[in-house]
Parts: structure tokens; C-alpha cells; sequence
């Protein structure tokens, strides 16, 4: 049985699923769906319980996302059987509206599944967590009706000119209804009392992470952001942006100077202007943000290795937690349990002083 690795930190983990409507748009991707609907999953810190451990995903979810993909040779099931760590329902802990709020997008045609173990580890730090399954972009998404929606956003039709753009633009209306949802007078979760409004971040893989920077430009209401290997399609505009930001990329991908991928990273790095920083993770080959299984190539079924399991959802997770509170310090204690990080050094970082830093230590300024 696959299974995900236990939290670091020291509260139990609960969890659950709503079902969102937004009414006040329709949907990007499907002609004539007049309103935009979402599924979500919370993850927060709970009372212990000894109730049963959330689903990874449903078994029609677990068959599109391996049969899209082209993988056999695997029980079609296989993705839904995956051991988490989090109890479902469990019972919300903490004091009122004293919690910060990170959201997580996915990347391109995957499940909100997909970062549950992120999602564990912080909300065992006292974090909520929220991810999205943007509704025809992942390859399958069930519905509490019975319903499964596919991924129309793939369509010929649909990928067109400016593709990247608009998926970007919708994952930003996405995240902003959303927010109004969790942290307005109505929430449809009893425990968002524990979100702190004025303290959310968000963070995403490959898409979901350029989309961060694309929704912190749209909602004043995102204070920081994390981008985890995802090119940037939407530039960062002149006036730029001067939240809180960080890179996170697997090293070989996300060398500055090596072409490709780093270049939109590149291109808008100057335009952040706030407390920034730039991480690169050695040894990973596929995500930093996961350590589920993933699928390079069509037909292969690989676990996840090297720099997998345990010590990437370390790495990854800490690092979160390090961007959304400005005021840790890292011991050379701290750094020396993560071996993987690297800082990225170029001349761009000689502007705000990061080069200068040894790896693993934070300011809240960067400079």
C-alpha cells in the first residue's frame, strides 16, 4: 500500500471536503455551465481522535488520473488506497480566528490530492489549509452527486492562444471566491472561525504556482506566495509586486543561467520588491512538492525517488512554513536537517543582499 509520510508537527490533522458554488460567473471551460462550481479540502490541526483516515482520492478519480495518463499494469484503484495521515471530520482545535490560511492549487491536470501531504505537515504546524481541484483541469474530480467532471480545459479548442493565460486568470477568480467563501459572514465550514483573515498566503505546483503570483496581483487579501517549479506565463507587471514571494524549484530546472523553465523566473525576479528569496532543491528530478507517486512519461508507474518521501515533504514543508513567518531565524541546527536546499546566486541578488546569506537563514526584509 502506498502511504504518505507522517506529519512533523504536533497536532493531529483533520479534514474535509465542500463542495463550492459560485453563482457570479460561469464556468471557463464548459459551454453553457452557467455557474462555476468547486470542490475543496481543508486540512487543520484537530482533537485527537481515533476516527477513520481520509480518502486520497475516490477510485474514479484514482482511474482517470493513471488511464489519462496511459499507465497500466497497476489496479485502476490503486491512487484511492494511499494511506494519509489525517482523520476525516475530525474535530477542529484552536482558538478563534487565530490560524493562518494557506491555499494550494495544484498543478495542470492533477488532483488537489496531489499536495495532500504538504497540506498534512502544515496543518500539524497550526495552519489551515485549503486545496482546490480546479473544476475541468485535472483529469477527474468527483462530485457529491455522483458526478465526475474530466479535463475539458484539454480540448483542442481550448488550447489555443492565451491558454495558459486564461487558466492562469480562472485559478485567480477561483481562489479569490473562495476566500470571500471561508472568511465571510456564512462560511460553509463550521471550524473557519479559526482563519486569521489577515493572515493567507498561498502557494502552488507548476501551474498552481504561477498562478500565485497571478492571484496575489488580483486579491490584496494574499499576503505572501510560493511558486514550486511552475514557469511564470503571466509576467509579473511593471509596477511589479511587493509581497512576499519565494522560488522553489528543483535544481535542475531552476539554475539561473541554464535556459528554459528559469527563464520567466528570470524575467520577473527584478519586478518582486519585497521580502523575496529564490531555493533550489538538489537532487529532486521530478516535484519539490510532493512525494506521491508521479508519472513522467506515459505508461510508467515510478514511487518517488530519489530525494522522496519523508525528506522532500521535510524540506518542502519547512520551507513554507519559514516564507509565511517572517520573523523565524534558522539555527545551524535546522540547517544542517536540510541538506537539499540550496540558495540560487546570481548577480540579481546582490541588490538585496540574499547572496550574502548562508543557506536555510531567512529575514523578513531581504535585505
Amino acid at each position: 500500500m502506498l502511504s504518505l509520510p507522517e506529519p512533523t508537527g504536533l497536532h493531529p490533522v483533520g479534514t474535509t471536503s465542500l463542495h463550492l458554488i459560485d453563482a457570479s460567473r460561469p464556468d471557463p471551460w464548459a459551454v453553457g455551465v452557467d455557474v462555476r462550481e468547486l470542490m475543496i479540502s481543508l486540512w487543520y490541526p484537530a482533537v485527537p481522535s481515533d476516527g477513520p483516515r481520509a480518502q486520497y482520492m475516490t477510485s474514479a478519480e484514482s482511474e482517470l488520473q493513471l488511464t489519462s495518463r496511459g499507465i497500466t499494469g497497476v489496479p485502476p484503484a490503486i491512487l484511492s488506497t494511499t494511506r494519509t495521515n489525517a482523520v476525516s471530520d475530525a474535530t477542529p482545535a484552536g482558538d478563534g480566528r487565530a490560524l493562518a490560511l494557506v491555499v494550494l492549487s495544484p498543478g495542470f491536470v492533477n488532483s488537489r490530492s496531489a499536495l495532500t501531504a504538504l497540506a498534512e505537515d502544515l496543518a500539524s504546524h497550526d495552519y489551515v489549509v485549503v486545496g482546490i481541484d480546479h473544476t475541468y483541469e485535472s483529469f477527474g474530480t468527483a462530485f457529491p452527486d455522483g458526478r465526475v467532471t474530466t479535463s475539458r480545459a484539454r480540448q483542442g479548442r481550448n488550447r489555443g492562444e492565451g491558454f495558459w493565460e486564461k487558466a492562469a486568470a480562472g485559478r485567480a477568480a477561483d481562489v479569490s471566491f473562495l476566500l470571500s467563501e471561508l472568511t465571510g459572514a456564512r462560511p460553509p465550514w463550521p471550524g473557519a472561525g479559526l482563519i486569521d483573515p489577515s493572515l493567507i498566503g498561498m502557494a502552488g505546483h507548476s501551474l498552481g504556482g504561477a498562478a500565485a503570483i497571478s492571484a496575489m496581483l488580483a486579491d490584496s487579501r494574499i499576503l505572501a506566495g510560493i511558486d514550486m517549479d511552475g514557469s511564470l506565463h503571466v509576467p509579473v507587471p511593471d509596477a511589479g509586486l511587493s509581497r512576499p514571494f519565494l522560488f522553489l524549484g528543483k535544481q535542475s530546472n531552476y539554475t539561473p543561467g541554464s535556459g528554459g523553465s528559469v527563464e520567466s523566473w528570470e524575467r520577473d525576479w527584478k519586478l518582486l520588491t519585497g521580502w523575496k528569496r529564490w531555493l533550489l532543491v538538489a537532487g529532486a528530478i521530478r516535484s519539490v512538492s510532493t512525494p506521491a507517486p508521479s508519472f513522467p512519461e506515459p505508461g510508467a508507474w515510478t514511487s518517488p525517488a530519489p530525494m522522496s518521501g519523508p525528506s522532500s515533504t521535510t524540506t518542502c514543508a519547512a520551507h513554507h512554513r519559514h516564507c509565511w513567518t517572517s520573523r523565524h531565524r534558522a539555527t545551524p541546527r535546522s540547517r544542517s536537517r536540510l541538506p537539499e536546499l540550496k540558495y540560487a546566486r546570481h548577480a540579481w541578488w546582490r541588490g538585496c543582499g540574499v547572496g550574502a546569506l548562508p543557506c536555510g537563514t531567512y529575514s523578513s526584509t531581504g535585505r
